[in-house]
């Protein structure tokens, strides 16, 4: 049955970006990898430019094996072989996707058009695991397809399969976790090689390492930056905002791209998987951990105080942000360590060249920072919020002090001078 296609091409390398597009029934990893995208894009167009319409209307005596193309429930043409015939309605297999549907034979075309190339989706193994009763049970086939389906992953090759068509046995990471130590982990599987595992789970007290501080540039460097949060006029978190004209910018502003983009990716997977983490039992100040925002995802944070005993009630900072949340336990989970391998995203700087007005006569002000009224700290936020901002750093130590520019290259603070809720600081 096999034969009727060519076998499936394993990447040269052997580690590759790839796109899940299938869990069979027995648990099989059906992936393609990111390289092959484009020639399969390009089949695709093809096969969509050749047939058109309905499927054979004739009757047609299908054999098993038999290779073919098949209108899907989307209206698009695939490559197919047939795996089961019964009656009317076909069991066919996507070749360059993986996953077997039953067909009514009005869908199907016979053709050999495509023979020649091989599928571009690999099936795979997970290397030396071995699921709970010797099979993928139907719980964890369902969590893999909901864990993986559509996802891009990074696949480790292990070992070539005897058989050209045989399952190639691989490691697999999703946001920088093992998949064999995260199932184990789950107890869905035995896995031979576990020491990611113990990455996975709590880490309390003493053994639990602090968040990574970011890089900045150098002291009178101009760079741009994001404001992320606003404590006072004064005081601000900022991001290193390297999105703009990023072959110009700095090594340290070009890491934290990357950082940013690989943390991201990271907090997806773990927003995926933030219910099968331990709720936090440790409350202990600085402590990292994930953290529910009002917007119902999960982002890293730290604990700062405990605010209320009954019910328990707990003040995190989100660290990649700088803002704070008052949260229950329910809202708070441990995180797994590999999502401290990521400098903070917000770095808290204090602003440079002006001061609170002495003769600012509005009456609310902001309580705890009372020197400043609120109608300065929102004039202040309509400076910076959603605007392209650069920062120069003036000091990095004890504080981090720098001077903010807006787009027109004018220090932001000026507009507050000029409204009379704050003075040039000399």
């Amino acid at each position: 049955m096999d034969e009727v296609y060519k076998s499936p091409i394993v990447p040269e390398a052997k580690i590759f970006q790839a796109v899940v597009s299938c869990i069979g029934g027995d648990g099989t990893i059906y992936i393609i990898p990111k390289s092959f995208e484009t020639a399969l894009n390009k089949l695709m167009a093809e096969i969509q430019n050749t047939f058109k319409g309905l499927g054979l209307l004739i009757p047609y005596c299908w054999k098993k094996g038999e290779a073919c193309v098949v209108r899907g429930s989307d209206t698009v043409w695939y490559r197919a072989k047939i795996v089961e015939v019964s009656g009317s309605t076909l069991q066919v297999q996507y070749v360059d996707r993986g996953y077997i549907e039953s067909i009514p034979q009005c869908h199907l075309y016979p053709t050999t058009f495509y023979t020649g190339i091989p599928p571009f989706c690999i099936p795979c193994q997970l290397y030396k695991t071995l699921p709970i009763g010797n099979f993928w049970q139907q719980e964890a086939v369902e969590y893999l397809q909901e864990l993986l389906k559509n996802e891009e992953v990074e696949i480790h090759v292990k070992e070539l399969p005897e058989n050209p068509w045989g399952k190639l046995s691989i490691s697999l990471y999703f946001g920088g976790m093992s998949l064999s130590s995260f199932m184990a982990y789950q107890r869905y599987c035995v896995a031979e090689d576990c020491q990611n595992i113990e990455k996975l789970g709590e880490f309390e007290g003493n053994l639990l390492p602090s968040y990574l501080l970011q890089p900045l540039p150098v002291p009178g460097e101009i760079f741009p930056v994001t404001v992320t949060h606003l404590v006072s006029p004064k005081e601000i978190y900022i991001c290193l905002d390297s999105s703009e004209n990023l072959t110009k910018n700095s090594a340290t502003e070009r890491s934290a791209s990357c950082d940013s983009e690989s943390l991201s990716k990271a907090l997806k997977w773990c927003n995926k998987i933030v219910k099968t983490l331990p709720h936090l039992t440790n409350f202990k100040k600085e402590l990292p951990c994930l953290a529910e925002y009002v917007d119902g995802l999960w982002y890293r944070a730290k604990l700062l105080s405990i605010t209320q005993l009954v019910p328990v009630q707990i003040l995190v900072q989100f660290v990649d942000y700088g803002t704070y949340l008052v949260a229950p336990i329910s809202r708070l989970r441990h995180i797994p360590c590999h999502l401290l391998k990521y400098p903070v995203q917000a770095v808290r700087v204090l602003l440079t060249g002006f001061r609170p007005a002495s003769d600012d006569k509005n009456v609310e002000r902001i309580p705890y920072s009372p020197e400043w009224s609120l109608k300065a700290l929102w004039t202040m936020v309509d400076c910076v919020e959603g605007k392209r901002l650069f920062a120069s750093i003036l000091t990095a130590s004890p504080e981090v002090t720098i001077s903010l520019y807006g787009d027109d290259k004018n220090l932001v603070h000026l507009k507050l001078i000029e409204m009379g809720l704050a003075e040039l600081d000399q």
